[in-house]
């Protein structure tokens, strides 16, 4: 207990401190013992990088530009591990000052930036050559920013407005997902109050108070809109300029086809050539994998051949195949998008064993993370049942003292679950990945304000007057 209470009583500098020095050290012993890990993705991201560099030409339009840009400007592999580090350790510290906004309490915005930096799932990313790790900055930041405007009114400026519109949009820019996040922070910079409110925690009396004098202030949504805006526009103007389709890529109809390809023998004969490559492609992948998830990146050449379509021409016309699969069989696709909604909140661990020479250090990992995959499934079930307890609950509320930050937080995650499923249905569990923190930091507020509530609770049954025994 006199360790408890020291902790808790060490200064705001202090935590960050620990919460620094801890992420550091932990970063330089992994970049002592590990190295970069590249997947099949990490290859295409390279290819789009080299073509920037080049001047653009050779740009081919299946993924949006973030990553590469930023593979672009850090340079080698071990050149963007080291800046990914750098970028983990931001967002470990981003997550402190976030905690620090909400609660004013040192030793909680420590324990959420502990929480961040030493989740395994989120170390190893760091070092894997794909999108996650700066989508995980993005999104924090994005988020950062907006706490702080929602709990520092004073700090409602037109630059904080641009930081946090510039952020979501490179998030969605890095990982497309993310796409509603401009949109979703929008609400609350436009919405936010223009001095402190009363009281943190939303009730159904201010729920209600809050939409009778509901008003938009126009001049902060216009700095915000205005980045967003512009880099939305950009990139949809240049994707539409050269493949001539509405879209953030042109992938769009093989994504479509993760969820279509389960009943693509459904087709009429006249899609005969189309439908009966892909059904073997599919048979031989599930024959492998057990699932045709994938099947269709396999089955894409001899689908161009059979069709004379191009790659571009592909993608569209198996777009609106799948469009048409889904409107024909809804049933079918809900059954496919709610196995996916499940599969993202699985907490997987992305790392290379191999690259531990060391036997023991491979058999300890494997322990820690299966205990940590197991706690992080756990709070992800914790978030859905409370989050949605909360909508309904409104001592909930009361007792979990969520105001609109929290608030925020929910959607952004509860959105992108929605999303990525309704969208695709390939690796769903790395989705959450830039997320995961945000679940835990959700579930330690919780645990944080229940045991305060019960401790209160405590202290008024004490101090109330006992029963006359007469």
């Amino acid at each position: 207990m006199i360790m408890v209470h020291r902790l808790q009583s060490l200064s705001l500098a202090a935590w960050a401190g620990i919460v620094a020095a801890t992420g550091f050290l932990l970063r330089l012993v992994l970049w002592l013992a590990y190295e970069p890990v590249s997947y099949s993705d990490s290859f295409s991201y390279r290819r789009l990088a080299e073509a920037i560099l080049d001047g653009w030409g050779r740009y081919d339009g299946t993924r949006t530009p973030g990553y590469p840009l930023f593979l672009a400007a850090v340079g080698p592999d071990q050149q963007v591990w080291l800046v990914q580090m750098g970028l983990g350790l931001g967002t470990t510290m981003l997550f402190f000052a976030m905690a620090w906004l909400i609660s004013r309490r040192a030793w909680f915005a420590g324990l959420v930036g502990l929480a961040h930096t030493l989740n395994l799932g989120q170390l190893f990313f760091e070092a894997n050559l794909i999108t996650e790790t700066l989508a995980t900055f993005l999104v924090t930041a994005a988020l950062a920013g907006t706490f702080l405007w929602l709990t520092r009114p004073e700090r409602q400026t037109f630059w904080l407005a641009v930081l946090i519109s510039t952020s979501a949009s490179l998030a969605w820019l890095t990982r497309p997902l993310f796409i509603y996040l401009p949109f979703w922070l929008l609400l609350f910079v436009a919405l936010a109050p223009s001095r402190a409110q009363a009281t943190p925690e939303i009730t159904r009396a201010s729920w209600r108070a809050g939409l009778a004098g509901l008003s938009i202030s126009w001049g902060k949504a216009a700095a915000y809109l205005v980045p967003a805006l512009v880099i939305l526009g950009l990139w949809a103007s240049y994707i539409q300029g050269r493949y001539h389709v509405w879209s953030l890529s042109v992938m769009s109809g093989y994504h479509l086809m993760q969820h279509a390809g389960n009943f693509f023998e459904l087709l009429p004969d006249e899609e005969a050539a189309l439908r009966d490559t892909y059904l073997k492609y599919r048979g031989a992948q599930i024959e492998e994998t057990g699932t045709q998830t994938n099947t269709i990146w396999d089955a894409i050449p001899e689908m161009q051949q059979v069709s004379g379509l191009n790659f571009y021409s592909l993608s569209r016309k198996l777009g609106d195949l799948s469009l048409q699969l889904i409107t024909d069989h809804p049933d079918l696709y809900l059954q496919n998008a709610a196995k996916g909604w499940w599969f993202f909140w699985r907490a997987p661990v992305y790392w290379s064993p191999e690259a531990f020479e060391s036997r023991a250090i491979r058999s300890g990992l494997d322990i820690t993370i299966l205990v940590q995959r197991g706690l992080l499934f756990g709070c992800n079930l914790l978030f859905v049942v409370t989050s949605l307890a909360a909508v309904f609950w409104g001592r909930a509320r009361r007792i979990w003292r969520l105001g609109s930050p929290l608030w925020c937080l929910a959607g952004t995650i509860w959105i992108a679950s929605v999303l990525q499923t309704l969208l695709d249905h390939g690796d769903n569990p790395r989705f959450l990945v830039p997320l995961q923190s945000l679940v835990a930091f959700w579930g330690l507020w919780l645990v944080y304000q229940t045991a305060l509530w019960w401790i209160q609770r405590g202290e008024t049954d004490a101090l109330a007057p006992l029963p006359d025994a007469s």
